[in-house]
């Protein structure tokens, strides 16, 4: 879910979890990989407005 730009707030309420930090502790590996889609993203945005 967090891979489909669910927010992590509502995939923790949905897996049960007692907090968001539990959520985003047991897939940190899935934020690893969505910030490095957000690296590029940018990438491309500063190379357009140059």
């Amino acid at each position: 879910m967090l891979r489909n730009a669910i927010p992590a707030k509502i995939v923790s309420s949905m897996l049960g979890h007692s907090s968001i930090g539990i959520t985003l502790d047991t897939y940190s590996h899935v934020i690893t990989e969505m910030q490095e889609g957000a690296v590029g993203v940018m990438d491309n945005l500063l190379k357009d407005i140059s």
